[in-house]
């Protein structure tokens, strides 16, 4: 069976599911039993929560090939058909086996070169595809829309229609749009938008290309490293140039527990004391205030590191991520219910509670 297939199987199997389990057994002879996986319901103090995880990857490739044909994001798109990010019941196997009821979609950002005629075309019906993944089960998953952020106007356009057409809560973006950083003027026009919209905005890095060749060799420094050095500088100036200021509503969520900012944050603050001429009055406050502004996955995988990321930015601004379908994790889970210092509170706050208030999912 083709990929574009067994995408479209799923899609339909997906809707006829949601008459429920019984549907299935009836239709089973008698002395029979249906193969239902075992779904892990998460619960504290007796009580069940819901999970959400923010920080899942997903590619919709079969409904894009003919837009970018001939072009040059052709490659990258076709490259996608055969990995697991496409949508498949391998997904909601690994949600039920780990404890995730919900997950929030995304797509990392390969089209920030494409031209405006190609992104006008590109990024709407993507954002069709992703609606439609979530609306095959709208128990399990939130898709954050794709916007073309090399043109802050169109950005801002295709956000509010994702919110108006498919009513969606918020977008995905990368942490670099080219050479440029988010902090550039250039970009106010889409964070006006998102702080208007009340959009929640998950930034993604993409690494540093600069560094690639020094990362080389054993470790996986390109990501271990460049991934989160690429979070923590675009965080870092969106704080000391005075974006945050200019918009101190925005929502905005850095992956991978926002890099190594929240880990090191007393150093940017001490910085500014000791070289004070480096430091303009572009921000209003000191570093280390403003993380209380931003959001921050769980993705830090120790106890100690949840309860140091906690304490610098609070548990109410963060959210639990895997980085699925990415091996970096399967046990988000566990990380927050075991971690040392939190209440029953802000564990159900990190396991869903805070992702549920911000997208509006239902519980």
């Amino acid at each position: 069976m083709s990929n574009a297939c067994s995408r479209r199987a799923f899609i339909r199997q997906s809707v006829l599911a949601s008459a429920g389990v019984m549907a299935s057994s009836s239709m089973l002879g008698a002395g029979q039993t249906a193969a239902v996986p075992a779904r892990r319901r998460v619960t504290l103090g007796g009580r069940r929560v819901l999970t959400v995880d923010v920080h899942a990857h997903t590619a919709v490739p079969d409904e894009l090939t003919d837009i970018v044909r001939g072009t040059s994001l052709e490659q990258t798109v076709r490259g996608q058909v055969s990995g697991n990010l496409v949508m498949s019941d391998a997904r909601l196997r690994a949600m039920d086996a780990q404890g995730i009821d919900v997950e929030v979609l995304t797509i990392n950002a390969y089209w920030y070169g494409a031209d405006r005629e190609l992104a006008s075309r590109l990024i709407p019906a993507q954002n069709d595809a992703l609606a439609k993944l979530a609306a095959a089960h709208p128990d399990r998953f939130v898709a954050l829309a794709s916007v073309a952020l090399q043109f802050p106007d169109l950005a801002a356009e295709q956000l509010q229609q994702a919110f108006d057409r498919y009513g969606m809560r918020g977008a995905g973006i990368g942490a670099t749009v080219g050479a440029d950083e988010l902090s550039a003027s250039r970009f106010d026009p889409f964070w006006a938008k998102a702080e208007a919209l009340g959009a929640m905005v998950f930034m993604h890095p993409q690494g540093v290309p600069e560094l690639r060749d020094r990362l080389q060799g054993n470790g996986f420094l390109t990501n271990v490293i460049g991934n989160p050095l690429e979070t923590t500088i675009a965080l870092s100036h969106l704080i000391f140039e005075g974006t945050l200021d200019r918009f101190p509503k925005l929502r905005l969520c850095g992956a991978h527990a926002g890099g190594f900012l929240p880990a090191y944050i007393g150093r940017f603050d001490q910085g500014c004391v000791a070289f004070p001429a480096n430091c303009t009055p572009k921000n209003a406050r000191k570093p280390s205030a403003y993380l209380r502004q931003l959001y921050f996955d769980s993705m830090v995988f120790t106890g100690e590191g949840l309860r140091h990321l906690a304490a610098e930015c609070g548990a109410d601004h963060i959210f639990m991520g895997t980085d699925y379908p990415f091996p970096w994790t399967t046990t988000s889970v566990d990380h927050i219910l075991t971690a040392p210092g939190f209440s029953v509170r802000d564990r159900e706050a990190m396991l869903g509670g805070n992702a549920v208030s911000l997208l509006g999912i239902k519980a």
